[in-house]
């Protein structure tokens, strides 16, 4: 049975990736993947996935490309080629590449925590529905 994070529902794997240093921003800032990629207006979680699967050298190239639009991190100016070939490396490999991250049942059914929360609220009103007029549980 897959354990489910309902705190944090994006997959461990990408962690290490997302969570890397591009360099400092003018202001002195350190800037992460994630908040490259943010800056950006992508989900950092699914172009992490499709990152990864693309396979390394597809990855380097187009994280490279997305790496050359952060403007205000002078490190990337000339070498956004080099950083994103580098931190392709942690990119996660085999089950990683199968698409979005998140909570996804065996059978490849979504779970998002809306679904869960539906699921949840019924099995609470069905409850009620079956013990509630049970003699001897009230007043």
């Amino acid at each position: 049975m897959a354990t489910t994070n309902f705190l944090n529902p994006n997959p461990p794997e990408f962690e290490r990736f997302l969570y890397a240093s591009v360099g400092e921003d003018r202001q002195g800032s350190v800037v992460t993947v994630l908040s490259a990629l943010a800056r950006l207006n992508l989900d950092p979680w699914e172009e992490a996935a499709h990152l990864a699967a693309l396979g390394r050298e597809g990855a380097a190239t187009r994280l490279g490309l997305l790496l050359s639009r952060v403007l205000d991190v002078p490190a990337l100016g000339q070498d956004h080629g080099a950083v994103g070939r580098d931190l392709t490396r942690l990119l996660p490999g085999g089950a990683a590449r199968q698409g979005r991250p998140g909570g996804t049942a065996k059978s490849g059914v979504p779970l998002t925590s809306g679904a869960f929360w539906a699921i949840l609220v019924a099995l609470f009103f069905l409850a009620q529905a079956l013990f509630g007029g049970v003699p001897g549980m009230g007043a």
